[in-house]
């Protein structure tokens, strides 16, 4: 039917399928034995290694398969920082990082080192000055996606690769998102990425280390990958994965025309057929096949569920999911709305007729979602507080209710006036604000309550 859905994990290619059933057959054995069934898987090896490295771009001696995108980031930012241990504990991040950067930074402060978090604009891509601010003495390494993985923007890696290649500091680069439409370009220094992210099986990562990186690999290691994913591999899903990724990128220039008309196509149209609508991400610097909305006044997770049952399965960063009850951190970095979010992302081969059938079903169901919110939820408590003040209790109500019950009563005040919403919902501070931009309303600013937090509005019109 419709799935949308590619960016989380993409559909196995034809590719992939076949050359894993055949090195089923073949690369079963242990390549790192000398006997014939060896020396036969470690050809099967070999060739996967070399045409892996030729569409990163790198030397086959430079590149380790690693059994998942995760764990070629963790032991790339791990390694990295120990091998440059005598530099300093000081790692440099964007604010929209994968959760697996962003949690190996994490760790990496609970045993004592530093992190600097370089935050985005409201398109999600960050300013290479930012990481030129952020550069110390101390400084051991710098991580940048080559693109947002909820967004589609497309990151200066080129740019920040030559900030930190000019003060010494080698910068990793997961390029999850975007090596199935090409190298990464600049001078960067470590690589990551994962297989079914491009068409590939799940259960393979890249992790690439220039020549001259000084690496230290952490935890117990052997003669596997250059130490850096220890223990037999999947031989069969590797052979798959460097297939793929060879047959993705050979149809990667025709899709990405392809498909980059069929987002430019919903970025238009749903603004026009779907009312109090923001569409995020960088218009024109980002990835062919994603787009981003997000929808006031809807709950993201029955809204994601009304598309389900239309056939269409896409995913949200929606603080209002059952996974969840804060916003997705790169929306919250990016200070746009995050209620309703609904995130579109197209798999090669996505036909035009079910992008046309995804916009006719599409209003509806938003529609659907706001009619059942706006009906069902009882009214939050509204008092007057005096003079030109409304005051508005959505304490204990989740996201979209807050922002609901401040549409409600805005109108109630004179311009001028000021609406006061009390709420404990983490969503509503990322929220009402980009509510104030998009309504053409003035967002004063938050103050501690009794309990929560008091957000203030001013009418202006």
């Amino acid at each position: 039917m419709g799935y949308f859905d590619a960016a989380s994990s993409a559909p196995l290619h034809p590719v992939a399928r076949q050359a894993l059933l055949a090195s089923l057959d073949e690369g079963w054995a242990d390549p790192a034995r000398l006997y014939r069934e060896g020396r036969r898987a470690r050809m099967l090896l070999d060739a996967a290694r070399e045409a892996a490295a030729e569409a990163v771009g790198c030397r086959a001696d430079e590149l380790s398969f690693t059994p998942s995108g995760t764990q070629a980031v963790h032991a790339g930012i791990a390694g990295a920082l120990a091998g440059r241990r005598r530099v300093g504990g000081h790692l440099i991040v964007s604010a929209v990082e994968h959760s697996s950067v962003l949690h190996s930074a994490e760790v990496h402060e609970r045993e004592g080192g530093s992190v600097t978090r370089v935050p985005v604009g409201r398109a999600g891509r960050v300013d290479p000055r930012g990481y030129a601010d952020a550069l110390r003495q101390d400084t051991a390494l710098a991580c940048l996606q080559s693109a947002n993985h909820e967004v589609g923007t497309a990151q200066p890696v080129a740019e920040v690769a030559e900030v930190c290649r000019g003060a010494g500091v080698p910068l990793l680069v997961d390029a999850a998102q975007s090596l199935g439409w090409g190298p990464v370009e600049g001078d960067w220094s470590l690589l990551t990425a994962s297989a079914h992210k491009w068409g590939g099986p799940a259960g393979v990562g890249l992790l690439v280390v220039r020549k001259g990186v000084r690496f230290s690999v952490q935890g117990p290691a052997d003669e596997r990958e250059s130490g850096r994913a220890p223990g037999f591999g999947n031989l069969p899903a590797v052979v798959a994965a460097a297939a793929s990724l060879r047959a993705v990128r050979a149809e990667a220039e025709r899709e990405a025309v392809r498909l980059r008309e069929l987002t430019e196509r919903i970025r238009a149209r749903v603004p026009e057929l779907v009312p109090d609508v923001e569409v995020v991400g960088d218009p024109e610097r980002r990835l062919p096949g994603i787009v981003t909305f997000s929808c006031l006044y809807v709950d993201g997770e029955t809204l994601l569920h009304e598309l389900d049952r239309e056939g269409f399965s896409v995913s949200s960063g929606s603080s209002c999911t059952s996974s969840t009850l804060t916003p997705s951190h790169v929306l919250k970095a990016m200070g746009v709305l995050s209620e309703g979010n609904v995130r579109v992302s197209l798999p090669a081969g996505t036909a035009e007729e079910d992008v046309e059938r995804f916009l006719a079903v599409l209003p509806g169901a938003v529609r659907g979602v706001r009619e059942k919110l706006g009906a069902p939820v009882p009214s939050a408590v509204v008092r007057d507080a005096g003079g030109d003040e409304l005051v508005v209790d959505a304490l204990g109500k989740r996201c979209p209710i807050p922002v609901i019950e401040l549409a409600k009563v805005i109108g109630s005040v004179p311009v001028g006036g000021t609406v006061r919403v009390l709420s404990d919902d983490e969503a509503a501070r990322l929220d009402i604000p980009a509510w104030c931009q998009m309504r053409e309303q003035e967002y004063v600013g938050e103050e501690p309550a009794e309990r929560g937090t008091a957000y203030l509005v001013r009418r202006l019109g």
